[in-house]
């Protein structure tokens, strides 16, 4: 059903469009009045005028008409509501004295062991001034 109606749906907008783009400006009939020839020289003086005029009008609708039952279509009502949901507590504040258990840390490694004096190298002496 709603392949069809999307299929429906771009026929209508491509033969707007083109319903659109043949009927003539609002301009068009002043330079007929100067001899412009090709103003209206295809259809005729009014026969176009009304039936792309209807046409349009007509594809307007059903574009109308399709735009809103896909819109309506695709459009997902959720499951269940926010409200249902239980409510999350925060924690309690800690208490001034009172240990509170953490994460296990993990136990301080042993300092190295201090290199002997007569093994650690002498920092070279500044010349005196």
């Amino acid at each position: 059903m709603y392949g069809a109606l999307l299929a429906i749906h771009i026929l209508v907008s491509v033969l707007l469009i083109i319903a659109v783009l043949l009927q003539s400006g609002k301009g068009a009939d002043i330079g007929a009045v100067f001899g412009g020839a090709g103003s209206q020289a295809l259809f005729g003086s009014a026969g176009p005028a009304d039936f792309l005029n209807k046409a349009t009008r007509v594809l307007v609708v059903v574009f109308m008409l399709t735009s809103l039952t896909l819109g309506y279509s695709s459009f997902k009502r959720p499951s269940q509501s926010i409200m249902d949901k239980p409510a999350v507590t925060a924690p309690a504040p800690a208490v001034p004295g009172k240990a509170v258990p953490g994460p296990a840390m993990p136990a301080p490694a042993a300092p190295a062991p201090a290199a002997p004096a007569s093994q650690t190298p002498a920092a070279p002496a500044l010349p005196a001034k």
